[in-house]
């Protein structure tokens, strides 16, 4: 069974700093890309950043480009988002997601629809 756990949201200040965990289990985790995408009230889920499985590939939305990182610990079965400089317009809810494939240059990888299992989210709330 796999099962996804996000942890680490909360609410800071603008210009502050936030790091997401992601809990993996259930499946080969160091075999599959990740990713993590964020939704807001009243908008469609976005893909924030992507991660291959050994962690030497990654990606980002230009909206987080060089204020988040994404990485991996395969030994830990966890991946994290690191948040920083946020802004009022990262609020949202955050989830972790399991991608379908091996090879993070297949398909998009900020396409939810490539990805088959999801974590319930952590609220990431950032006021001015």
């Amino acid at each position: 069974q796999v099962t996804l756990v996000e942890s680490g949201g909360g609410s800071v200040q603008a210009g502050g700093s936030l790091r997401l965990s992601c809990a993996a289990s259930g499946y080969p985790y160091s075999s599959y890309c990740m990713g993590w995408f964020r939704q807001a009230p009243g908008k469609e889920r976005e893909g924030v950043a992507g991660i291959s499985p050994g962690g030497s590939i990654t990606s980002y939305a230009d909206s987080v480009k060089g204020r988040f990182t994404i990485s991996r610990d395969n030994a830990k079965n966890t991946l994290y988002l690191q948040l920083n400089s946020l802004k009022p317009s990262d609020t949202a809810m955050y989830y972790c997601a399991k991608r379908r494939v091996y090879d993070f240059n297949s398909g998009s990888w900020s396409n939810p629809y490539e990805y088959d299992y999801w974590g319930q989210g952590t609220q990431v709330t950032v006021s001015s």
